[in-house]
């Protein structure tokens, strides 16, 4: 009787240990989806100005009409992606190509730098921008603790028994490693 209540003890003892480690899987892997949403919450509050400064910027900027065409293609792109890595790339595309325009039309169109409406986006975007990259960042370090669980000893053998395979980070462009130009 007393052999069968270790036995039952550390049966239990197991079962919690199992409980809790198979529970941690779950909230790291949670965490990462959660990051991922707040991610594409920026995109869509990025996706939802750029129409808006482009629309402003089109009055003052009537040859870089292509330029402009080009970066509706990307926002569409960009939006309309089912893979993450996909809509990364579009999206950094669109940001790079945005980010062109804008120096363009401030340096080539000084009425249009006044303007208190391209200010204000203008503005909006640059805070869009910033919590885009620390959204980024939060989610590469949930990337990081999933991982590290998922591959650690004990959590990994648990992680292979339950299918919980490991996360890709969100990598910069190799066009964005590239030092930028300053002139003056």
């Amino acid at each position: 009787m007393f052999v069968w209540l270790i036995v039952l003890i550390i049966i239990a003892v197991l079962f919690l240990i199992i409980l809790g480690i198979y529970n941690s899987l779950i909230r790291s892997r949670n965490n990462v989806e959660n990051a991922w949403s707040q991610i594409d919450v920026q995109l869509k509050k990025r996706y939802d100005l750029v129409p808006n400064l482009i629309e402003t910027v089109k009055g003052y900027m009537k040859h870089e009409r292509e330029t402009l065409n080009e970066i509706t293609q990307l926002r569409s792109q960009a939006m309309n992606a089912k893979d993450r890595d996909l809509k990364m790339k579009a999206d950094d595309k669109m940001a790079r190509a945005v980010s062109g325009i804008l120096n363009v039309a401030v340096e080539s169109y000084p009425d249009l730098k006044a303007s208190q409406n391209f200010l204000t986006l203008q503005e909006e975007l640059s805070g869009i921008e910033n919590k885009i990259a620390y959204s980024r960042q939060y989610y590469n370090d949930s990337v990081l603790m999933y991982n590290n669980k998922t591959q650690m000893f004990p959590t990994n053998v648990f992680a292979k028994m339950f299918n919980f395979p490991e996360k890709k980070f969100l990598e910069t462009a190799e066009t964005e490693k590239k030092n930028v130009k300053v002139s003056f």
